[in-house]
């Protein structure tokens, strides 16, 4: 029964916020989390958000380098706005006390990809075109993750509103404000600056 509200929750909220979005005015999607501790009061888990979780069977768990050895391989530069975002981002993190998140490759291409897709489709949710969920794209990525979490937003044209934005909505501010998470990708596509931020901790 638990399990029946929290979805037509989320479907009254996705409707509201696409609504917004048709008549032209920025909005922020539903927070999504999921991890190992997703049935905690404190984490809202999308769908099911196990480390097992569904994904293409020739990206599932490849990240399995030493932390120290992947650094390099997984750092990726941001540049222009995405750049921004996440120089935001690590401003209200320090203010809140936790360690800065580095760019991450993989979880660049998930952000950036989502974001094309709901461009694409003028469609502003956490579940993919495709029906896929947060944890499975990143996991599809081949990002191996202990946690993630996801921001989406619509209509922002800038980073600086976006961000204000999502620091506006507990939901979003709490990914934001995590400090478990330690690394982050950002998107944004047109037409309709639809955003993305992925947060995530590998395993």
């Amino acid at each position: 029964m638990k399990k029946h509200r929290r979805k037509s929750n989320h479907r009254r909220l996705t409707v509201a916020a696409l609504a917004v979005a048709a008549l032209g005015v920025p909005s922020v999607a539903m927070a999504c989390r999921g991890g190992a501790d997703e049935g905690s009061p404190s984490r809202h888990a999308w769908t099911s958000a196990s480390s097992a979780a569904p994904a293409a069977p020739a990206t599932a768990g490849t990240l399995a380098a030493a932390p120290g050895a992947a650094a390099p391989a997984s750092a990726a530069p941001a540049s222009g706005d995405t750049a921004l975002v996440v120089e935001l981002v690590n401003k209200e993190r320090s203010k809140a006390g936790c360690a800065p998140l580095t760019v991450n490759a993989k979880l660049t291409k998930t952000a950036e990809e989502h974001s094309k897709d709901m461009a694409d489709h003028r469609h502003m949710s956490h579940t993919g075109s495709d029906g896929s969920d947060p944890g499975a794209r990143i996991k599809n990525a081949g990002y191996n993750w202990s946690s993630y979490g996801e921001n989406v937003a619509y209509g922002y044209a800038t980073p600086a509103s976006v961000m204000a934005g999502w620091m506006s909505s507990p939901g979003h501010k709490r990914n934001i404000l995590d400090c478990s998470f330690k690394e982050i990708g950002v998107g944004v596509a047109q037409p309709g600056d639809y955003w993305t931020q992925d947060f995530a901790t590998a395993q």
